[in-house]
């Protein structure tokens, strides 16, 4: 029989794809089911999140109705650039949690990632040139309202290397990023949850 966690979702995905649609007072990011192939085959929860306000918490739910929760994440301390933030489930308990890592973010986008059962992991930029190349763009004050051209994704990993989560983004008009969670070889796999709080978090937050 399948592990579930009690929602109706599997306890094991191993891939799904994040996508921003924007509005005028609203971010919205869907978390999506794929398939071995990148076919798209449901819903998985989604999350809203009203322009200009603070990012202190987000909050997934199972559909459009955003009546039922599956997941959160809020930070610890507000408008703090090195917070940690928590990842509970839909009764609250934690499941994960994870911050950036404002020092080494300086040059490269560095966060580190945790879950209870004593699992830590950190994630970077795959490409540090892209990395660089991304920070000129953002202080050069008339290209600072053009979107960055140069595509960017980040690898996770375990203390021994192991690749835990990627997030690679594709090329599209609005933010598409297809998140992987390849299981460890003992068989242990990041939870979904964490992984899809994590993805969303790497677009909304990468800034601050």
């Amino acid at each position: 029989m399948t592990e579930t966690y009690g929602t109706g979702y599997p306890a094991a995905i191993e891939r799904f794809r994040v996508r921003q649609r924007l509005t005028m007072m609203v971010n919205r990011y869907e978390v999506l089911a794929v398939d071995a192939a990148g076919n798209e085959t449901g819903l998985l929860c989604l999350a809203q999140q009203k322009r200009m306000a603070f990012k202190e918490q987000v909050t997934f739910y199972t559909d459009e109705s955003r009546s039922r929760p599956v997941f959160s994440f809020k930070a610890r301390t507000r408008m703090d650039l090195g917070a940690t933030y928590d990842v509970t489930d839909a009764a609250g308990a934690a499941i994960g949690w994870f911050r950036k890592d404002f020092a080494k973010s300086l040059l490269r986008s560095t966060w580190h990632l945790g879950t209870p059962d004593g699992f830590q992991g950190t994630g970077h930029e795959r490409n540090q040139t892209v990395a660089v190349l991304r920070r000129f763009w953002e202080l050069v004050p008339i290209l600072g309202d053009i979107p960055v051209p140069w595509l960017f994704h980040f690898d996770f990993t375990a203390s021994d290397g192991t690749v835990v989560m990627t997030s690679t983004k594709r090329p599209a008009l609005r933010d598409v990023y297809e998140i992987e969670l390849p299981a460890a070889p003992s068989g242990w796999r990041l939870d979904w949850r964490v992984g899809a709080a994590m993805a969303v978090a790497l677009d909304a937050l990468q800034s601050r």
